[in-house]
């Protein structure tokens, strides 16, 4: 059984080095870091998995980005990842119930559209995220295309194109 906390109470130093181990030190290279690139994750939706002994076993946070339309239009989303757990604890279901977790805080009446990269049978089954609506949409680096999903109550609001990246109004308010 894990305990489910806020991340903003697990030393930084941490959930770097669980990071490291989950993904491997390259890991800043990867595209995902670039699209959230100079903001910071939401500590009211993002957290950290604890087992029995209290040991960090998995985090997950979430970031302000936005999906910019050809016409230069920002369109608010949250991006979801890193999900991460310690390679030796991963099949326990503590991704699992960190992605329960995130999901079940955001604000059903203000919810913005979710994206993430990662794979689809496992995040359409269980979370509801589809690459139907990502066909058109870059991401500033590689990425495969059928990893690229997003999870929105409403599709008919997301625009067909645009380029995924930090939502730097998010800091300003805006």
């Amino acid at each position: 059984m894990s305990t489910i906390v806020p991340l903003a109470n697990i030393d930084p130093a941490l959930v770097e080095e669980l990071l490291d181990r989950a993904f491997g030190p390259d890991r800043h290279a990867r595209t995902a870091y670039r699209m959230r690139e100079g903001v910071e994750w939401l500590p009211r939706l993002s957290f950290a998995a604890l087992d029995d002994d209290d040991y960090l076993v998995g985090t997950i946070q979430l970031w302000p980005v936005a999906l910019t339309d050809p016409e230069g239009r920002a369109h608010p989303m949250l991006m979801v990842g890193p999900v991460a757990v310690m390679p030796e604890r991963q099949q326990e279901g503590f991704g699992k119930a960190l992605m329960l977790a995130a999901l079940r805080a955001l604000d059903p009446k203000a919810a913005l559209p979710q994206v993430l990269i990662g794979d689809a049978d496992y995040y359409g089954r269980f979370f509801g995220f589809s690459a139907d609506h990502t066909g058109e949409w870059y991401c500033p680096g590689p990425f495969e295309r059928d990893r690229l999903l997003v999870r929105c109550d409403n599709p008919a609001i997301l625009p067909p194109k645009g380029m995924i990246g930090p939502w730097l109004g998010a800091a300003s308010g805006n």
